[in-house]
């Protein structure tokens, strides 16, 4: 009976909200429409943008399974497609509400607190169309820590984590920049910035450096994998099992990030976005370019994985201000996020001892804390917040220092609320229901430990014991 209780108490819960009386604002969309003849082009570039965005969870399963070993191959898998099936009903339930719902007096500054299961007046075409464009962000937010804690973590305790960072971590921050919250709608951080407050145009800060962040909590408390430091603390390489699906899912994200930037303008008739599709797309190749220079001048070869980071690096920093500097601080933007990645991926292994098997928190936390700071200094006037009405968006090579240093200010509050909820959130979890899989079936992989079936059973072999790990 124990058993059966959450799945009764599931279907009471699912009972009561189909039996809510139907309430909405345009639910069929004939008032929007009536009001706004552009609203059938704009809906169409919105959705569709948001379905590419929905693709990248394909290239961050294959970036992250390529990267690791074969014997962990469905875990990755089944941990990307259940942190976004949880994170949308999570979404759904109660993140959107605290994102963007209204909330009176100071609360408004901190969450909102309408539109909970889309339910009542978040029953609107309008609504919707904007929570779904949302929601793929909050997965890919959520989906970054899958990589930094890959093959050690238990699958129970990282669908938990999907649940709660699409619930509250990611929704709370995300009201702070985009749902008129303290950081964007503060009276200080309107004066302090020269008439608007932190901005973030598709989400270096609110997605890649808050998932980012996460991950480094996740992976401090969850340990290396065995056998990846020697006993001096040397870390040793342990190889993915396919850099063919990796680069396929650097790929696959690259051609994402064109629904995830341009799409972010919510309309198609701001034709802005061809600047923004144009500064996407030269921050990742430029990435791409010098961090293949930089490991081909330290190692005598071009590296094939942190060249593959590079244009994901370029990417996340180029993301917040991507519809508000010129072509040519894209390019800069994107060689100053190759470089951090390169010092940032030998610093967490060398010096912290972090196993990031994938790179996540240097590619996604470093480099969205780059990207809040890149806007504050390169922004150039010609293009106003977040619509081409409204004042003008200048940084400190156009005479506006107060912006870098709200831009600053943001990067501070998401590094510590992402890191520090992520960290209680991991501790909470060890200490309940634990985090790290047993050494048992670290040994054996995931697949098998945790899912019961491998994912190449006709190829997979005992692989030989890494240096340190136990055979």
């Amino acid at each position: 009976m124990k058993t059966r209780l959450p799945v009764i108490v599931l279907l009471i819960l699912c009972l009561m909200l189909l039996a809510q009386p139907v309430l909405g604002g345009d639910p069929t969309g004939a008032i929007t429409l009536a009001e706004n003849p552009d609203a059938p082009v704009n809906f169409s570039w919105t959705l569709l943008c948001g379905f590419l965005v929905m693709f990248m969870q394909a290239g961050f399963a294959m970036v992250e399974t390529g990267l690791t070993r074969a014997k962990n191959a469905v875990n990755i898998m089944m941990k990307n497609l259940m942190d976004f099936s949880l994170g949308a009903l999570a979404y759904w339930a109660v993140g959107f509400a605290l994102m963007f719902g209204t909330s009176a007096g100071i609360t408004s500054l901190i969450f909102g607190s309408t539109g909970f299961f889309l339910g009542g007046e978040a029953y609107d075409v309008s609504t919707l169309e904007l929570w779904f464009f949302q929601m793929v962000f909050a997965a890919t937010a959520a989906t970054i820590v899958s990589g930094a804690m890959a093959e050690r973590t238990k699958f129970s305790t990282y669908c938990i984590y999907s649940v709660v960072i699409s619930a509250l971590i990611y929704p709370i921050y995300g009201h702070w920049i985009w749902g008129g919250g303290w950081l964007n709608a503060a009276d200080f951080m309107v004066a302090l910035g020269g008439g608007y407050g932190a901005l973030d145009f598709a989400g270096s800060g609110v997605v890649h450096a808050l998932g980012g962040f996460v991950a480094l909590a996740g992976a401090l408390i969850v340990g290396p994998r065995l056998g990846k430091y020697r006993k001096d603390g040397t870390p040793v390489a342990i190889p993915g099992h396919s850099l063919t699906l990796a680069m396929l899912g650097v790929f696959i994200l690259w051609f994402g990030w064109f629904g995830f930037n341009p799409g972010s303008t919510l309309a198609a008739t701001e034709l802005r976005i061809s600047v923004i599709a144009v500064n996407t797309c030269l921050a990742a190749a430029a990435g791409a370019v010098t961090i293949m220079l930089l490991t081909w001048w330290r190692y005598g070869k071009p590296d094939a994985s942190m060249t593959g980071n590079g244009v994901l690096g370029g990417l996340v920093a180029i993301t917040a201000g991507c519809a508000w500097v010129s072509p040519y601080a894209s390019v800069l933007i994107g060689v100053i996020a190759a470089i951090i990645i390169y010092l940032g991926v030998w610093f967490l292994d060398w010096k912290m001892h972090v196993d990031d098997p994938v790179g996540a928190v240097a590619v996604h936390g470093m480099n969205g804390i780059w990207g809040l700071l890149a806007l504050g200094i390169f922004a150039d006037g010609t293009y106003g917040v977040y619509t081409t009405e409204g004042p003008m968006v200048t940084g400190l090579l156009f005479g506006n220092a107060g912006f870098l240093a709200v831009q600053a200010i943001s990067a501070v509050v998401v590094f510590i609320w992402a890191f520090g909820l992520g960290y209680i959130l991991f501790r909470i979890l060890k200490a309940t229901i634990g985090v790290r899989v047993t050494e048992a079936e670290e040994l054996e992989g995931l697949d098998i430990g945790e899912h019961g079936v491998a994912a190449y059973p006709n190829f997979v072999t005992t692989e030989p014991a890494i240096d340190g790990e136990k055979s």
